[in-house]
């Protein structure tokens, strides 16, 4: 029998099962409700596909909507190891029982969105490696948000009393780590699709457009 892994690693991604109107509402009027929808399939698919390709352990998405979506299908085709269902009353609810449950399996846990084009090999590998020296890894994002988060342990005031969706997010998830006393990381600054101005940085490396 092989040897169990000595740092087993899970990639857990959030992605919202697309509704026309619902997702990136954001980016309207400029886009029209479903050129937002197909905006925000493509970096759901695309975000899965980087995932997958780093190898660097077991990939998972956790939704919200029908676990069944057509989209979530061609995740799992493209190899992604199982759907689960978000659960909890915010986002931050959310994510702490993603992370939970997945380091009740696995030494080290990622955790990202789904519309961050930055998000490489090269980001997620050290985001890996930074929890080999402390409990917490952070990508920030350039909305005051952030589009990563690792952990090897966890603390559920990271996720209280945060004001989701603000530029509060990154500063007041900081501020609760100090107040825990929790070391952490903080990897290179990334920029997320959100706004109209952010679709550049989309454009860019858009599969197709090179």
């Amino acid at each position: 029998m092989a040897p169990e892994p000595t740092a087993s690693v899970l990639l857990l991604q959030f992605a919202r099962a697309p509704a026309v109107g619902r997702v990136k509402t954001r980016m309207m009027p400029q886009l029209t409700a479903q050129q937002a929808c197909d905006l925000h399939c493509e970096l759901v698919l695309w975000t899965t596909r980087q995932l997958v390709a780093s190898r660097l352990g077991d990939v998972e998405l956790w939704g919200t909507g029908a676990r069944g979506h057509p989209l979530f299908k061609q995740c799992q085709e493209l190899g992604v190891a199982a759907v689960s269902q978000q659960e909890g009353a915010d986002l931050g609810e959310r994510r702490y029982g993603a992370l939970c449950a997945g380091l009740a399996r696995y030494d080290k846990v990622i955790l990202v969105g789904s519309d961050c084009p930055g998000l490489n090999d090269a980001y997620l590998k050290r985001a890996v490696a930074g929890l080999d020296t402390v409990p917490v890894v952070l990508g920030p994002a350039t909305d005051g948000g952030y589009v990563l988060i690792g952990v090897r342990q966890v603390d559920r005031a990271l996720f209280q009393d945060i004001a989701w969706g603000s530029a509060q997010v990154y500063r007041q998830t900081t501020d609760a780590l100090q107040g825990l006393g929790m070391d952490w990381l903080a990897l290179d600054t990334l920029q997320d699709v959100d706004r109209p101005q952010d679709l550049a940085a989309w454009e860019a490396i858009k599969p197709g457009t090179a």
